[in-house]
């Protein structure tokens, strides 16, 4: 039996700072980007409450492709323009 099953959880802690806390938007974008680098997108979505593509999200995205570009992270960097395309 799956104890998992049918639950509403995510499955990992994100740490997101309240929703109200102007800093929200852009750990809520870097949530996204590495929770698709683990292959588990819909527990960002569902922890954030963002869909992946959210156009709100956009100037964050952009700011951590800039930082992974230059840091040499080739795979945030295409995940980066994959959420921007």
């Amino acid at each position: 039996m799956n104890e998992d099953a049918g639950s509403a959880a995510p499955r990992r802690d994100y740490a997101l700072p309240a929703r109200d806390d102007p800093a929200f938007d852009a750990a809520a974008a870097a949530a996204l980007l590495e929770a698709a680098r683990a292959g588990e997108t819909a527990s960002a979505e569902e922890a954030t409450g963002y869909y992946w593509g959210e156009h709100q999200l956009h100037d964050h995205v952009r700011r951590i492709r800039e930082h992974a570009m230059a840091a040499h992270d080739e795979r945030l960097a295409q995940l980066a323009d994959r959420f921007l395309a």
